[in-house]
């Protein structure tokens, strides 16, 4: 396994510092596994953007929002779907806080939101193991419930995004659960190498990595008995950090012990994107096939920071990762590892 990457340095005079001939450190950094394309300068993360970040009361953006909101629990009954009968003979599935229904304007054949609390909004300090936990079961439910209904249905992901900024709709704390026949585009390319990495060297790749991470201990941030948490060597996003399973392939096979050691996980990185300024984040899964447990593979999750929500802010996505598939870093994985380390 090899994490290679390149600096080059990009000179200029610059007019910060009275046109003096100053060097900027560009990391090219390829993934150990799939090969793609980072490129990180801390740099930019100083850098002057007109949309300027300010210090902002978010209480009358969730107040406005708070009254008419479908996932209230005033409004929660009569204002989302019901899922059919042969998916579930309650209507909706629900276990704690967290209720999951049918998305009302879905983009896949199974498609389901499930809420996370009852309270509308929650501080990134707020979030508890418990809400985390409630939701990864009742969404197990859901992804078996509809595996027994279209055996084709086989490919689940369990996805949060959080405020606007992540492309979160509605403010009101919630996840996205969705069924596919066939694997989205990374998720197959993330099945078909890890196959590879097993054919050359008859180990799992994800297991390896664990392994190599946490000797090295330069992006390795901790581990219990059921995943391994690390700030990824090439990330597609600020602030990354991946979440690998020992000994689990897919969603639907997650026991209880593994989704309440993942919510203490996901709780403890949100307290750490909290203590650096972050509000809002994406969470996703790559999960394989239900009833499919290759050797080769690792359930696994990764987060990553978007930008704070404000009236006006600079988008972290442009040119480079809409079209050319490069991801643009301003945070150096090693320093995020470092910040997180103690708290695990």
């Amino acid at each position: 396994m090899e994490f290679r990457k390149e600096i080059r340095a990009m000179e200029l005079l610059s007019p910060l510092h009275r046109f003096e001939s100053e060097a900027q450190l560009v990391e090219y950094r390829e993934d150990p596994l799939t090969g793609c394309h980072s490129r990180v300068n801390v740099a930019r993360a100083g850098r002057t953007r007109q949309a300027q970040r300010v210090e902002v009361d978010l209480s009358e953006v969730i107040e406005g929002t708070r009254a008419g909101c479908f996932f209230c629990p005033e409004n929660i009954e009569q204002r989302t779907p019901r899922f059919p009968q042969e998916i579930c003979r309650g209507a909706r599935i629900k276990r704690g806080e967290s209720t999951l229904f049918p998305n009302l304007f879905p983009f896949a054949e199974y498609h389901a939101v499930g809420t996370l609390t009852r309270e509308h909004f929650l501080d990134l300090g707020e979030f508890t193991p418990r809400m985390l936990l409630d939701n990864m079961l009742a969404s197990k439910e859901y992804i078996v419930s509809v595996y027994q209904k279209d055996e084709k249905a086989k490919y689940p992901m369990w996805i949060w995004n959080h405020l606007p900024p992540s492309a979160a709709s509605v403010i009101h704390p919630h996840v996205q659960i969705l069924v596919d026949r066939a694997p989205a585009p990374q998720l197959r390319k993330l099945l078909q190498k890890s196959e590879e990495y097993f054919a050359r060297h008859g180990r799992n790749y994800w297991q390896d990595l664990i392994r190599q991470e946490k000797g090295l201990g330069e992006r390795y941030i901790g581990e219990n008995d059921s995943l391994a948490v690390i700030a990824s060597y090439a990330p597609r996003g600020n602030r990354e950090v991946q979440f690998i399973f020992k000994g689990l392939t897919n969603l639907a096979d997650l026991e209880e012990k593994q989704a309440e050691d993942f919510a203490f996980s996901i709780i403890k990185i949100l307290r750490c994107y909290k203590e650096m300024g972050v509000n809002s984040f994406n969470l996703i899964t790559y999960s394989a096939a239900v009833k499919e447990n290759p050797d080769y593979y690792s359930l696994s999750a990764r987060i990553i920071s978007r930008p704070v929500l404000q009236p006006f802010y600079t988008n972290d996505a442009g040119f480079m990762e809409r079209f050319y598939d490069v991801w643009v870093i301003e945070t150096l994985p090693e320093d995020i590892a470092r910040e997180m380390r103690p708290v695990f």
